[in-house]
């Protein structure tokens, strides 16, 4: 039987549309703040502030689902992405737009939860790994179409908001026409933090919150450090797909290679390459090359420390751990940008790299220290 049923088609579906959503914000929310002279720790804690929110709904996600199911969880999910996107049109001001980039923030950890489990809970063993390379290549297809839409079309506030929020609208129709089963609806809640206290699975906890702090580094200030280079809005979004192409070019491959030669070999490989990537960019010769070696090891660094973790555990643990994943990769993603940009402020764009390849080799230290033991998984179908 097909990985791919009729549910997990339509999920996809819906996540592309929110994903180029997502992507187009996540690069005009910081250059809109540029334009309004604001200076950079203030972008940096916009950036957070959305990442803070992520926090928030990982937390809540599980027992939604519970309560819900994943459908109705899903629609309401972007009911409150829709409302939080219309409403940065409606307070031109600094909290304003931290408050509603936080609630955007809990919608899209939502989103991500929801959507991530019903993959998992669809899946087996066997095939887990190429629904969450689907996933991620869906996810970055709608990232790279989000930001080169930002060449065709106009960049001003009140031109994007619009159209952008009809895409989340529409982003709730697939689910419509397919139904997908909470099975752990009658289990007791599983909590999260017995999740990320669990020693087996540590590396990929691990894994998840270098990649938050490298991805929401890059998502978040490379906008700012290609404008400083005085680079249009259109020539940013060709960058950060560029960036982006890189991650869905490595996806499906790394995938392979992790489940032939070992997630703890592939880690080591992607974390040296990150750091070889970051080095290359703080050269200033040949950006192109650089920032794609960069995104091929940074974007495809969460599947594989996801998969590690989601094989320790049970099938019934699996929403919880995707939850304590997802904190994981947050709390990377909120204390990345906010460091990082108070860095940026004071010293040089250029601690943008300097972070990045310095949280590597940190966690590149870890997985030299482990030795090999990712056979036998626990979860099963």
């Amino acid at each position: 039987m097909s990985a791919y049923s009729r549910p997990v088609l339509l999920l996809l579906c819906g996540l592309l549309l929110l994903t180029v959503s997502i992507a187009v914000l996540s690069t005009l929310v910081p250059l809109w703040l540029t334009h309004e002279a604001l200076p950079t720790w203030k972008v940096g804690l916009v950036s957070s502030s959305y990442y803070a929110g992520n926090l928030l709904g990982t937390l809540i996600a599980g027992r939604l689902i519970k309560q819900l199911g994943f459908n109705l969880s899903y629609q309401l999910s972007c009911i409150v992405f829709a409302v939080a996107t219309a409403g940065l049109a409606l307070s031109m001001n600094f909290f304003g737009w931290i408050s509603w980039r936080f609630i955007a923030g809990i919608a899209c950890a939502l989103i991500w939860v929801i959507v991530e489990s019903a993959l998992l809970r669809s899946g087996t063993v066997k095939n887990r790994g190429q629904l969450l390379a689907a996933y991620m290549i869906v996810y970055y297809i709608g990232t790279v179409v989000g930001q080169l839409l930002l060449g065709k079309v106009s960049t001003e506030l009140f031109s994007v908001i619009p159209w952008v929020t009809g895409i989340i609208v529409i982003a709730m129709l697939p689910l419509l026409f397919a139904h997908i089963t909470n099975q752990d609806s009658e289990q007791p809640h599983t909590s999260v933090w017995p999740m990320l206290k669990r020693r087996s699975a540590r590396l990929g906890i691990n894994g998840c919150v270098i990649s938050g702090i490298v991805l929401g580094s890059l998502y978040g200030l490379m906008p700012l450090f290609l404008a400083h280079r005085g680079l249009s809005d259109a020539d940013v979004g060709y960058w950060m797909a560029l960036l982006v192409s890189s991650g869905i070019i490595g996806q499906w491959p790394v995938g392979r290679l992790a489940d032939r030669y070992g997630r703890l070999t592939v880690l080591r490989v992607q974390v040296f390459v990150v750091i070889l990537g970051s080095i290359a960019m703080l050269s200033g010769y040949a950006m192109a090359p650089a920032l794609f070696v960069l995104g091929c090891a940074g974007f495809t660094l969460y599947p594989v420390a996801m998969s590690w973790a989601c094989e320790k555990v049970n099938p019934d643990e699996l929403v919880a751990m995707n939850q304590a994943l997802l904190m994981s990769y947050t709390i990377g993603s909120l204390a990345g940008p906010s460091m990082t940009a108070i860095l940026m402020q004071n010293y040089s764009d250029r601690v943008l790299f300097v972070m990045i390849a310095a949280v590597a080799l940190v966690y590149l230290i870890m997985l030299l220290r482990k030795t090999e033991n990712t056979h036998n998984p626990v979860a099963a179908a």
